[in-house]
């Protein structure tokens, strides 16, 4: 089964904690973070974590955190991402569809068809399409994540200083006694 045991949104909750406890900077996780939202709006399926990769090491982000940003293309939102790609693509192209191809059929298209088959009416205008999206995306979630990440760790720094306060005032009230 798809869905899990628990919710989606216990996943996603998970994803976003294990994003912010990477001990990298800030910026390391934010980029890392960013470079795998933009590859999850790559047409490219089975390569998003390994263009993720790659363009969090160029842009010198963490790789772990490249991986858990993928997860923002997931079958919830892959539906919403490709057809937005597509329109997008094909907009800039200033093209059609072919007869036939829409949004709608996106999904059906790519387990059914070879790879040059698709290329020229769905393919190349959704990745056309993916860039200035996932751009968007990954600077949207560039920011989100570095504010999260930074703050996250104030929080933490702030919950240990207090808890090391009270042992140590602890610790002195039982040396007092």
């Amino acid at each position: 089964m798809v869905w899990p045991r628990r919710s989606y949104q216990r996943s996603a909750t998970y994803l976003v904690k294990r994003a912010l406890r990477l001990s990298a900077t800030p910026h390391a996780i934010a980029a890392g973070v960013a470079a795998g939202v933009f590859a999850s709006f790559t047409p490219f399926m089975g390569f998003h974590i390994i263009i993720a990769a790659a363009v969090a090491w160029v842009i010198r982000g963490n790789l772990v955190a490249s991986a858990l940003g993928t997860f923002v293309g997931n079958p919830l939102t892959f539906p919403f991402i490709w057809g937005a790609t597509l329109e997008t693509g094909k907009f800039i192209l200033r093209g059609e569809h072919p007869a036939g191809i829409g949004p709608k059929d996106i999904g059906h298209m790519l387990w059914h068809l070879e790879f040059e088959k698709l290329w020229e009416p769905l393919l190349k205008p959704m990745a056309i399409g993916s860039l200035p999206l996932g751009l968007l995306a990954g600077l949207i979630f560039y920011f989100v994540t570095r504010g999260a990440t930074n703050a996250f760790r104030e929080e933490r720094r702030k919950r240990l200083a207090e808890r090391a306060r009270r042992r140590a005032a602890g610790g002195a009230d039982a040396v007092a006694s």
